[in-house]
């Protein structure tokens, strides 16, 4: 089996990922910088699950560093990448600019230029749904136009994406770029929605939604996201006989390049995600509506079609079964994470 790099191992998605390749025979070099965007100890804990795996090496290196990075994986025959490292969160980076830039697009751009010098057969990298901000039309497809994001975080992704259509153009490097939609699952993270709902719930504290809850998202669970991004990267990106330069669309191209939605393709309402949270806690919400805030997207629903044709891969995780599994896990263990 090959040697997958794989940064961010440490993360939500990441560990999932990583768990996913080493069962499947392959070689993992994960990378990781541990920051304390959110509790350390959380990112220690995944770690631990990884370590005693075989297969498994660990590198905890800052991406932002190239020399680090070139040095810490000069060892190891790398042969391909899952780029999952990233400073998250659409609010965050309104307020944290620099963090985003940093870490999502010069971070990025070392990435980029090790799979080009160590040659690579495929990078995998995340995208997000974020990336089609003002649009409207849903379900999103991946070649609607990303020319209007609401956020610098979407900013950075879209960035990303024509970062690595310059690689593989240029450089002939096959790339994919996987628009996850609203991850969650164990083991996820304290800055997103589920947690912090789940943590209202459990004290008695109002949970704030959004645009008086008229807002839906395309919930996916994680481990089905883990699934499709171990699918993708052994679909190695080809040219797409279907582009044109006359009619360029932004999901394929004459180069090794697309991007595919991953998504659970059953938006679910604000409201709706509560009440089935309620359930799988087994305690009430206390529900205070809000106005929309800067940033945030209506709604997200996924065409996940071109993912399924070239892999095979659908979510067969309802959201139940997941908030039930969410559920264990935080009245086990997350609520003890600060």
């Amino acid at each position: 089996m090959s040697t997958v790099l794989v940064t961010g191992c440490a993360g939500f998605i990441g560990m999932y990922v990583v768990k996913k390749l080493l069962q499947s025979g392959h070689v993992v070099v994960g990378v990781d910088n541990l920051n304390p965007y959110y509790a350390a100890q959380l990112k220690l804990d995944r770690l631990s699950l990884l370590q005693p795996m075989e297969g498994f090496h660990f590198l905890q290196l800052d991406l932002t560093d190239q020399a680090a990075l070139q040095a810490g994986v000069e060892k190891f025959q790398i042969d391909s990448v899952v780029h999952l490292a990233a400073q998250p969160g659409v609010r965050y980076s309104i307020d944290h600019p620099q963090a985003c830039l940093n870490n999502n697009i010069t971070a990025f751009g070392h990435v980029l230029e090790l799979c080009r010098q160590r040659r690579v057969k495929h990078l995998v990298y995340a995208s997000s749904s974020s990336i089609y901000g003002m649009n409207t039309q849903t379900p999103y497809a991946t070649n609607q136009n990303v020319d209007h994001p609401v956020s610098l975080y979407a900013a950075s992704k879209k960035s990303n994406e024509l970062m690595a259509h310059c690689y593989s153009h240029l450089f002939g490097l096959p790339t994919t770029g996987l628009r996850f939609f609203t991850v969650y699952g164990p083991w996820g993270r304290p800055d997103m929605a589920l947690w912090i709902f789940s943590q209202a719930i459990m004290k008695g504290a109002p949970i704030r939604l959004f645009n008086h809850g008229d807002m839906s998202r395309d919930f996916t669970y994680v481990d089905d996201i883990a699934e499709g991004t171990v699918r993708a990267l052994s679909c190695v990106a080809t040219p797409s006989e279907q582009f044109s330069p006359d009619h360029p669309v932004s999901d394929v191209s004459s180069a090794p390049y697309r991007i595919f939605n991953i998504g659970n393709q059953h938006p679910v309402r604000l409201l709706d995600f509560v009440q089935t949270l309620e359930k799988a806690l087994g305690h009430k919400a206390n529900i205070q509506l809000e106005p929309l805030q800067p940033g945030d997207v209506l709604n997200t629903s996924a065409d996940t079609e071109s993912l399924f044709q070239a892999t095979g891969f659908q979510p067969t995780t309802s959201l139940e079964q997941g908030l039930t599994q969410w559920a264990e896990w935080f009245l086990d263990k997350g609520q003890y994470y600060h």
